[in-house]
């Protein structure tokens, strides 16, 4: 699949161009006054007076997808944030469906209600199982429920960004999506975010082969290359894992996640230096999630035990005991490392 994650090139005095798998940045200026802006839309200013650690930081952007760090459980709850309805109102002429399912979004919502208005307005079907999976599924967390009105409406090519009642009488709806360990995307609620949140509840049910194609047919992105090698990883598919995480510079929290998955996958295939070297890589930044030190460190131990280092193996284990006594799985991975 060949993800990329950021790379940084000086082309002039002052002057560096940021590349990464989602957009291109360009950062100008001299110590005091410099301008940072991206493909996304985000531009940066920061004005300061050298010496004095007083300085002024601006920033203005029209798209954010932010990847942020959380703890995540065997099966976590996709969460969605109901989108705050605008102050238009359909119009006179406005067809019935419209009119029903903006009477949902604006009062108590009810899903039969809202899935009556998809089973009588065929044509409205796709809309009215967006809003119940926002103003209903999200919030009650039926991931089931979830599952099955997601699927179909990503295999129908559906894009909430482009569905016009969406748009209109809607505020831009946000999806926060726990895709690993330590990692959770909050983005707006557009095909991309419809196809990971589809993984998710696949991969949660079960369903990894389901899970693995529809990432697969996503565009390349970080997020969506942390899903797909936990996917990937799950499923023994360890060569496709070295390659998605070929050329990883440790630059955020996917990235560590990335090269957690990487080691292991290099563990398995039998290079053993080379998954000590990626996972010490995952490891050096210590301000990475606590979740995210620990699969690090109980990957690393594991390599040893393979080795019959199991004094460097239990001195790992016992990093993470010293933590969390409760680390699934470690008692018998402290056993390994002690017979």
């Amino acid at each position: 699949m060949g993800f990329k994650v950021r790379k940084s090139i000086k082309i002039a005095p002052g002057v560096r161009l940021n590349v990464s798998n989602k957009n291109l940045g360009l950062s100008a200026g001299v110590r005091g006054a410099r301008v940072s802006v991206n493909t996304n839309g985000r531009t940066t200013r920061t004005v300061g007076i050298p010496g004095t650690g007083i300085s002024h930081t601006s920033t203005t952007t029209s798209r954010r997808a932010p990847v942020s760090s959380s703890t995540r459980t065997t099966q976590p709850p996709r969460s969605t944030r109901p989108a705050a309805p605008k102050k238009v109102k359909p119009g006179l002429t406005s067809p019935a469906w419209e009119k029903q399912l903006f009477k949902q979004i604006n009062g108590v919502p009810d899903a039969a209600a809202i899935h009556a208005v998809g089973r009588q307005h065929p044509t409205a079907a796709a809309t009215a199982a967006m809003v119940e999976i926002i103003h209903v599924v999200g919030p009650n967390k039926d991931d089931e429920r979830g599952r099955v009105l997601a699927g179909w409406l990503f295999d129908t090519g559906y894009d909430p960004s482009s569905d016009p009642f969406i748009t209109k009488y809607m505020e831009r709806a946000k999806v926060s999506i726990p895709v690993a360990i330590g990692i959770t995307a909050e983005m707006p609620w557009d095909r991309q975010a419809m196809g990971l949140l589809v993984a998710e509840l696949e991969q949660a049910a079960g369903n990894l082969e389901r899970a693995i194609a529809v990432v697969e047919s996503l565009e390349p992105t970080t997020v969506a290359a942390v899903s797909l090698a936990e996917l990937y990883a799950q499923t023994a598919r360890w060569a496709d894992v070295v390659d998605i995480t070929n050329g990883l510079a440790n630059d955020d929290v996917a990235a560590t996640f990335l090269l957690i998955q990487r080691g292991a996958a290099l563990r398995e295939q039998g290079y053993y230096e080379a998954a000590r070297e990626a996972l010490k890589e995952a490891l050096r930044p210590r301000s990475r999630p606590i979740e995210l030190r620990h699969l690090a460190l109980v990957a690393r131990g594991q390599t040893y035990l393979v080795e019959g280092k199991k004094a460097m193996a239990r001195k790992d284990f016992e990093r993470v005991l010293a933590d969390n006594a409760a680390y699934p799985g470690l008692q018998e991975m402290l056993q390994a490392a002690a017979s």
